[in-house]
């Protein structure tokens, strides 16, 4: 990044489609938990993905997966995404972002998923931006990672825990490899490598604006 990026560690790092999210006002469902409707697989490696149990899983070679169920663009969100990895296992969560048929998204944000993979950037940072090494959840056991950007702020809960706050510096620069820049866009799901098996479930959205 060709600027210095300030961010707020929360007590120092603590550790539509239409479908109807149950009992969260304002929340609507993105995944039916048996198709792909409303998503898109990039065009490399789209055998990795596959559903089991009402849950999308990566289990295999690098496949993102995008969120095309709406045309209005997401800027101010809450996002909650329900994630399980198994042990040794890297993913993400984009926002921001925009369909890409190969290689690492290049718009937008990552929030990581990785709890005892070797990459040691952990659970909740936002990639290369606020990266925390602290393990905020375990393997094996589901947990829910909360992404909400309102303005310039981007705040990351796990299982209702502050990880994060980042707040973008004024005149902020999108960088030319991966932007890394607030402004609008969709979801997308990481499948990173054959050795991570993660599962992604109840994914809803809120709409702040």
């Amino acid at each position: 990044m060709k600027h210095t990026c300030f961010a707020l560690l929360t007590a120092t790092l603590v550790s539509g489609f239409g479908f109807a999210a149950e009992s969260e006002d304002g929340f609507v469902s993105l995944m039916d938990g048996k198709t792909f409707n409303g998503w898109k697989k990039a065009t490399e490696n789209p055998e990795t993905w596959k559903i089991e149990d009402g849950a999308f899983v990566a289990a295999g070679p690098r496949c993102h997966l995008f969120y095309v169920g709406d045309e209005k663009p997401f800027k101010n969100f809450h996002l909650k995404v329900e994630v399980m990895t198994t042990p040794g296992s890297n993913g993400g969560i984009y926002f921001h972002t925009k369909y890409q048929e190969k290689d690492w998204p290049r718009a937008g944000f990552e929030s990581q998923v990785n709890i005892t993979h070797t990459d040691w950037i952990k659970t909740g940072s936002l990639y290369g931006i606020v990266n925390t090494g602290l393990a905020a959840a375990e393997d094996n056991k589901w947990w829910t990672q909360e992404i909400i950007v309102q303005g310039r702020q981007v705040t990351v809960k796990v299982d209702g825990k502050t990880v994060l706050q980042y707040v973008e510096p004024l005149g902020a620069q999108a960088n030319p490899d991966f932007s890394r820049k607030l402004s609008e866009g969709t979801f997308a799901l990481q499948a990173h490598d054959p050795k991570s098996v993660i599962r992604y479930r109840n994914i809803r959205v809120k709409r702040l604006d």
